[in-house]
This record gives C-alpha cells, sequence and structure tokens, in this order.
C-alpha cells in the first residue's frame, strides 16, 4: 500500500465535529435517528447506534453515535488473519460499576463500561486482561508491582473466560485474541483456567503459529480447524511450559499509555522489537492515555486517533496495525473508533476509503458508492447494557 493513502483517515474526524453542529436540532420518532441525530436517550437512536455527548469537544448536544464495529470479514473474505484490522479493549475487565466480589469498596481505575459480553456482540475482537494470583485463584485485577489487592481485583478469571466461550460457541464464525499481562505464579495456572473455561476445544496452538513475520492462515482455515480463539502471555516461560505464545515472539507492539499519543511519534515498547523489524507479522496499536478518562474519550476518538494511526503505520514501515487497543471504546463525536477500524480495513484490504465500499472480486481501488461517509449506515445487534452513564446521555 503506498503511504500516500493514509491522509484520507485524517480529516473524517473534522467532517464528523461540523456535522454535529449542524444535526443538533434534528428530531425524529423512537428507535429512528441516524448518526449524528440529536437524541434525549438510548431509545431515539437506530439499532447499533447510542446517546451520547462530547462535552471535551464542546459538543453538548447529545447524538446518536456508532456502537457497533463492521467485521472486515464479511467484507472482504478468505485472507490471512494478519491482513485484518480488529478492536481491542484495554483492560477490557476494568469496568465502571463493576460490583466488589471481595466485599471491599474497589479503589482503581478505570478503562470501559460494559461488559465482555456485550464488548464482543458490538465487535470488538481483542481482549487485554491483567491476570493475578489472588485468593487461591486466578483474578483479573489492577496491582502495584505485580500484586493484586482486595481493593483493586475485579473478579475470578474464569468469570471473563466463560463469557468469551459463551460467546464462540454462539458465534461459530467469529476469532477472538486475549492478551494476558501475567503475574500468574501458580504451576499451570493458566492451564488449568482456559480448561475449566471450556476453551481449549478453540485454542490455536502455539506450535502452528507462524514465525519471523510470515503470513498466519487465512481466517477461512481458522475458522474451519475450530482455531478460533489466540492467546499470547507477557510471560515468555509459559510458552515452553504450558503452551501459551510468548507475545513478542508473534507481534510487534508501540508503547502504551501517555507515550503512545504523543503526535507524530510512535516508539516501541521496550519488550518489544522496533515496529519497522518485520519481525513479527502482527502488530498491536496502543492508542489510549495513562490515566483514563471517561469524558475524554470522546475527544480522544475523535480527534488525534487518525493522525496517530497515520503516524504508526510510518513508524512501522507502512504496515497497518491488526489491533487497536483503546479505553472506553464507545466514546466518540460520530464514528469514533468503528470509524477507524473501517477506514483502516477499506485502505488495507480493497483500496477503499472505508470497508464498506469493497466489492467482492474486485481489482484494489475500484469502490462501490456508499453514499456519505457520515451517515453510514449500521448493523443492528449493537447493544450498550448502560452501567448507566453514557446511554442516558450522562457524562
Amino acid at each position: 500500500m503506498e503511504s500516500t493513502a493514509l491522509p484520507f483517515l485524517v480529516s473524517i474526524p473534522l467532517l464528523h465535529l461540523l456535522l454535529l453542529s449542524s444535526a443538533a436540532a434534528a428530531s425524529c420518532p423512537p428507535r429512528s435517528c441516524q448518526l449524528l441525530d440529536s437524541c434525549s436517550t438510548a431509545d431515539d437512536c437506530a439499532a447499533g447506534l447510542y446517546c451520547g455527548s462530547c462535552p471535551a469537544s464542546g459538543n453538548v448536544q447529545p447524538a446518536c453515535v456508532r456502537a457497533l464495529a463492521y467485521q472486515p470479514t464479511a467484507f472482504v473474505k478468505g485472507l490471512p488473519f494478519n491482513r485484518y484490522t480488529w478492536l481491542v479493549t484495554h483492560n477490557s475487565f476494568s469496568i465502571v460499576d463493576e460490583p466488589s466480589y471481595t466485599g471491599v469498596q474497589r479503589v482503581t481505575f478505570y478503562n470501559q463500561e460494559d461488559t465482555v459480553t456485550n464488548q464482543l456482540r458490538n465487535g470488538v475482537r481483542g481482549l487485554m486482561l491483567d491476570m493475578y494470583d489472588f485468593e487461591n485463584d486466578i483474578w483479573l485485577c489492577h496491582s502495584f508491582q505485580g500484586q493484586c489487592y482486595n481493593f483493586t481485583a475485579f473478579e475470578p478469571a474464569i468469570n471473563t473466560l466463560k463469557e468469551v466461550e459463551e460467546f464462540l460457541t454462539e458465534n461459530p464464525l467469529e476469532i477472538v485474541t486475549i492478551i494476558i499481562e501475567d503475574y500468574v505464579r501458580a504451576p499451570k495456572g493458566l492451564t488449568k483456567l482456559f480448561t475449566d473455561a471450556g476453551l481449549v476445544k478453540f485454542w490455536y496452538p502455539v506450535s502452528e503459529m507462524p514465525m519471523n513475520g510470515m503470513d498466519w492462515p487465512s481466517v477461512t482455515d481458522m475458522v474451519a480447524k475450530n482455531h478460533r480463539l489466540l492467546v499470547f502471555t507477557s510471560d515468555a516461560s509459559k510458552e515452553a511450559n504450558e503452551g501459551i505464545a510468548y507475545q513478542w515472539r508473534y507481534m510487534v507492539e508501540n508503547e502504551p499509555g501517555d507515550p503512545g499519543v504523543v503526535p507524530g511519534s510512535c516508539p516501541n515498547r521496550k519488550e518489544s522489537q522496533p515496529l519497522n523489524s518485520r519481525y513479527a507479522s502482527l502488530f498491536l496499536q496502543n492508542y489510549f492515555p495513562t490515566i483514563p478518562v471517561q469524558n475524554e474519550a470522546c475527544k480522544e476518538h475523535s480527534v488525534g486517533f487518525a493522525e496517530m494511526v497515520d503516524a504508526c503505520y510510518r513508524a512501522a514501515g507502512n504496515i497497518m496495525p491488526n489491533f487497536l487497543a483503546v479505553n472506553f471504546y464507545m466514546r466518540s463525536n460520530g464514528g469514533g473508533v468503528f470509524d477507524i477500524q473501517d477506514r483502516i480495513n477499506g485502505l488495507a484490504l480493497c483500496g477503499c476509503g472505508t470497508i464498506t465500499a469493497c466489492q467482492a472480486g474486485a481489482p484494489m481501488g475500484v469502490c462501490k458508492n456508499t453514499g456519505s461517509p457520515n451517515r453510514t449506515s449500521t448493523n443492528s445487534g449493537g447493544t450498550y447494557s448502560g452501567k448507566g452513564r453514557y446511554s442516558d446521555c450522562k457524562d
């Protein structure tokens, strides 16, 4: 792909801001408001949308914004897994208003707003999970220096993994990636955990993972073999001991947190090989600040994200990211992370400005007319459980 194609990405967020102001006075019947139409409750918006505002960008008028990702494999089929870009939630388990399982009030940061089940239903295909030994079990937890505390713990990891098992069982064509920040020291602890959660039947064997930047199998082959769960660990010893892939043997990654959102810069994470090394065929782009702030996420996803994708694309030697990891993934001024993912997949897979313009069997760059890019018709099925705030248009 020519690097000159990327600047198309950067014009979209500004377009959303301009259209949001012109659409603010619109009204529509219940459950029929379209993208950027004004709304007062979540029930006003059509399927695949929800009602939210973004005071951080000066947009106090609630409007319908995207809540659902298009799966690129629905438009361009049968390519190697590493040709696609997938949406990932950072600290997927760290959910606002998640009840305490320890009986102690939690004191920690939060990164997401709805359940892992809803994240998956809304098109998230990668989960970043921090796992620790805690209370004679393996828990999802924030920590300090590798130690989980009762006031930073969320829940036993098996609860979330059972949600993944249910989703994969109910959706036999889907592939999910789990990236573990691994502090588990119990012998074969992760092996037992994934076995007990019923996920071994979906396991992609590490012995078949491509090395040295080679292509992955096609998504069609992965589905046919039921190799639909990719699991990576930050603990290098687990690959030999438990058959769990060591993350940085198979992917490169930029710096998470504040270093990963500096305009024009995209340094690699210290554990990772340089982004342009061609050492591995998967590229994880982190895009979230060190301190997550719910009310700022809509601005982060609508202004600056496209520029950071462009910077990381160039830093990686003109390679698109395969995973986009974000906080509060549904917050935006209109399309947010979903539009960015669509544009990356469109440019990478068919040479079009969005994945919905791709045509089966057409030459690269031959695109269908999808109409105005800011009035995208979304798939049905988007889900937002509403831990409260955003589905009710409150910030």
